[in-house]
């Protein structure tokens, strides 16, 4: 873990062939991450820009589909990546990778949880985590997955309600299983401020905090239900405004038994110029009086945060249909 006393664990958002071989392992090495995460987007930019992935897409037979093209080429790398991080699993220091499931099948809880079990038996790591999007299907898919010992990373979490579904589900799927399974909860923070901060500025309300006290909400939420083995994942932690510290969701967010998924360059910010000291929680009556002006601003944030769970989902949609094209 990146901060023992807080177990606390920093987890590399990206995913590329080259980058697995050389990079990687020395961010292990130098104790900085011991995880990693995928998604659509991030595998849609290795495969289409790396140079690496030539050679194995080339010597794959012409008669599969697109699909079974880009399930050969993840797989390979989520297994790699894997492999880096067994000795970190096998000592109880995280060492997981996630993976997607094909964000197409969002909205069917069966489709989904045959994709998932399809998934890890090919992958044959322990130390995978199938990530399914927290929608009412995906809530079911989680379930089920639990219940047969598969790690879950439960993604596209915006609303407290979506992440006390997903731990209630987990909550279910080990009553089923009969034992504990390790799971996160992926909260999403920055795109939050990056819709609404324009309005915010022009009404004088201050920025860049929505995202942070939003999330700071469902964590607190997480850790008062105490599922076992389950940690809140603060992902979408880049930064893109340029007045702010590219480390900045990160260091605002350092809390108790959590994990921050983040792009490597933010990550080696953090480790050299960021402060270290807990943040979370945050008082009550400042978050409440942030959401007030918020509200006195004209911005439904219910309304934003449905917006964003729609958009994820398409973005995700999206850059899979690119995948699937190009191959």
């Amino acid at each position: 873990m990146y901060i023992e006393d807080l177990k606390f664990s920093l987890w590399a958002d990206f995913i590329e062939r080259d980058y697995l071989e050389n990079e990687f392992k020395e961010l292990i090495e130098k104790k900085i991450v011991n995880g990693a995460t995928s998604n659509p987007a991030i595998f849609k930019n290795a495969i289409l820009s790396s140079p690496a992935y030539k050679e194995q897409l080339s010597s794959l037979d012409t008669t599969l589909s697109s699909k079974e093209k880009y399930e050969a080429v993840a797989i390979f790398d989520i297994q790699k990546a894997a492999d880096v991080l067994e000795p970190l699993y096998k000592k109880g220091d995280d060492g997981y990778v996630s993976i997607e499931v094909d964000p197409f099948l969002c909205d069917d809880a069966v489709a989904t949880v045959a994709e998932g079990k399809r998934l890890f038996k090919a992958i044959e790591r322990k130390n995978v985590m199938i990530k399914v999007p927290a929608t009412d299907a995906g809530y079911i898919a989680m379930e089920e997955l639990i219940a047969v010992g598969i790690p879950v990373n439960a993604t596209l979490i915006f609303k407290k309600e979506q992440a006390l579904n997903c731990a209630a589900a987990f909550t279910r799927g080990i009553t089923k299983a009969g034992k504990s399974v390790d799971s996160v909860i992926s909260i999403f923070v920055s795109r939050i401020d990056r819709a609404i901060d324009a309005i915010l500025q022009e009404k004088g309300v201050p920025t860049a905090l929505t995202g942070i006290y939003n999330t700071a909400v469902i964590y607190e939420a997480i850790e008062a239900i105490k599922v076992p083995r389950c940690r809140a994942l603060f992902a979408s932690t880049g930064v893109k405004d340029d007045s702010l510290p590219p480390y900045y969701y990160v260091e605002q967010l350092l809390a108790y038994n959590t994990v921050n998924t983040a792009p490597i360059a933010t990550i080696k910010a953090f480790d050299k110029d960021a402060k270290k000291d807990k943040v979370l929680p945050i008082s009550a009556e400042v978050i409440e009086s942030h959401f007030k002006n918020i509200q006195a601003a004209g911005i439904n944030l219910d309304g934003v945060l449905n917006k964003q769970i729609e958009d994820g989902l398409e973005a995700f949609k999206d850059a899979f249909k690119e995948i699937l094209e190009a191959l």
